[in-house]
């Protein structure tokens, strides 16, 4: 039996309204969803034994409300939208359709700077405090703020990198005041929400949109101030999968320099977009060798295959550092010729 409707979560409902809508209207509806959407709604909908004409008749009217409430919001906004679904539905019944309309319909913050050209942001952002150009650059798309990371003074580069690292999440409040100036300089709209961005893996993305001159300045700097921190980015600079963005030349050079023993064990659980390029990249006796042994090689630790992994991107960085591999990246310093 279906749970009552103010018990269930979305997807059952998205599931039970596919289910009454019937077959052509459900196929129809699964033509604009990606495939792990269509996954957990078929999953849904193969899990519903019986479902009580009730609960069938709430959620249609639900979708009903919601699909009335967003017409209202594009004829007059949100205020218009309430005023006409409290007279229709009642001020409660209102309330709770607008709150999980509004929760869906927020825009990220700086969504207007996304859509600037990077040399317009860093026009009016440069002469800021640090910790307001990290927010901003932190919620910018990577490459984005990379450009404008390698654009801005090198005695602030570090600083900023670090900042965005270690930046927790930042009140509505603050963030409304750096948008709403930034706002009226670009001359667009936003709508704020409360997020939490920063973090290592912001730097790393950030980092990986500058050039190879710009991250090693940026790094060292790094690496005086907080040792720590600068390793835990540059180990995830670059993983073992990234391999495969490597030239030919660069993975036969790699695969020069590592053990065997380590190449064997980071395979063995590797994707086989990786191993094919790997094996391709080898002499035909070496690979047939490398495919015999993981073929007869029992399970292995994973703490074994992650430190294998971490030392053979350990020689390419060395391999990079010597200047004799490149590793694409952002930037406008990976000519080759």
């Amino acid at each position: 039996m279906v749970k009552k409707d103010k018990d269930m979560s979305g997807k059952q409902k998205a599931a039970l309204l596919l289910i009454s809508l019937g077959p052509e209207v459900s196929a129809s509806v699964y033509k604009h969803l990606n495939e792990e959407e269509i996954e957990q709604l078929t999953l849904e909908i193969s899990g519903v034994k019986k479902v009580e004409s009730s609960v069938k008749e709430e959620i249609i009217e639900e979708f009903h409300n919601i699909a009335l409430a967003q017409d209202y919001i594009s004829q007059g906004g949100i205020g218009y939208a309430k005023t006409v679904l409290e007279k229709a539905l009642g001020k409660e019944h209102a309330q709770a359709i607008i709150n999980r309309l509004t929760s869906s319909l927020q825009v990220r913050p700086f969504d207007f700077a996304r859509r600037a050209e990077p040399s317009q942001i860093l026009n009016f952002i440069q002469n800021e405090h640090p910790q307001t150009i990290a927010l901003i650059l932190s919620y910018l798309e990577a490459e984005q703020a990379g450009l404008i990371l390698s654009q801005l003074p090198q005695e602030m580069q570090a600083d900023i990198a670090k900042r965005i690292a270690t930046m927790e999440s930042t009140s509505p409040e603050v963030i409304s005041e750096i948008e709403a100036v930034l706002e009226r300089k670009l001359s667009s709209t936003v709508t704020q929400d409360f997020t939490e961005t920063g973090g290592v893996d912001a730097v790393v993305e950030v980092l990986n949109g500058v050039d190879r001159s710009t991250e090693k300045t940026i790094l060292d700097a790094l690496e005086i101030q907080d040792p720590e921190l600068a390793e835990e980015i540059r180990k995830r600079m670059f993983v073992f999968e990234d391999i495969i963005t490597l030239d030919n030349r660069s993975i036969q050079r790699v695969i020069r320099d590592c053990e065997n023993e380590d190449l064997i064990l980071a395979m063995k659980v590797s994707s086989e977009e990786v191993k094919d390029i790997l094996f391709k990249n080898m002499s035909q006796r070496m690979a047939e060798s490398f495919k015999e042994e993981m073929d007869v090689m029992g399970p292995v630790r994973l703490r074994d295959v992650e430190e294998a992994q971490s030392r053979i991107v350990g020689i390419i960085r060395r391999l990079e550092d010597a200047g004799e591999i490149i590793i694409a990246r952002g930037g406008g310093d990976d000519i080759i010729v």
